[in-house]
């Protein structure tokens, strides 16, 4: 049985993103558990969460921490867009500690405060050069893959608002201890 166009478009860019690592020099062993109530990994990612619903950030929660996380940061990239890839969607970063998750719906504008819980966190700029999510919005009939990353650093870094995803990674580099990810599906039709 021959696989068909949709697994490739799939299964390329997943195994580019698992061939290269995104941090050079480290060693990540311990896996944070990332999850969501709404998405997960392989399935196709709900319309709201994408300009052909209401483009909400989705929620996501995370668990399994390892002792002496410090501050987290959150990714989400398409590495089957972009020239050259990936495409940044979402950048959240100095988000405390002490977080369990993100909500549904984070600010799009600049001034508006983070929830209680996320004080101290700030969005960096997308792909778009804008400081908030915008969703998924691949050509029609091509499923991609969105890899939604949580970083969790030993230190508390106080990274100024509006790096890039070139910038924060550069940034946190040698101060990731765990890492996760859930990477649902999106397609146009």
């Amino acid at each position: 049985m021959q696989p068909t166009p949709w697994a490739y478009t799939v299964a390329s860019p997943l195994l580019f993103s698992l061939l290269i690592h995104p941090l050079s020099g480290q060693n990540l062993i311990h896996e944070i558990n990332v999850d969501s109530p709404t998405m997960s990994s392989g399935r196709v990612m709900p319309r709201d969460y994408t300009p052909d619903g209401h483009n909400l950030s989705p929620p996501l929660t995370w668990s399994n921490l390892p002792t002496g996380t410090k501050e987290l940061a959150v990714v989400c990239a398409d590495f089957g867009a972009g020239s050259p890839p990936p495409w940044t969607h979402w950048l959240v970063y100095g988000i405390p500690a002490t977080a369990t998750g993100l909500p549904t719906g984070l600010p799009i504008l600049p001034n508006t405060p983070m929830p209680t819980d996320l004080v101290g966190a700030t969005q960096g700029l997308n792909g778009w050069n804008r400081p908030y999510y915008r969703g998924p919005a691949p050509p029609a009939g091509t499923p991609h893959l969105y890899h939604f990353t949580v970083y969790a650093l030993d230190k508390t870094l106080g990274l100024t608002p509006g790096l890039t995803r070139e910038e924060l990674l550069e940034a946190i580099d040698g101060h990731v201890i765990g890492r996760g990810d859930i990477v649902p599906i999106y397609e146009r039709f």
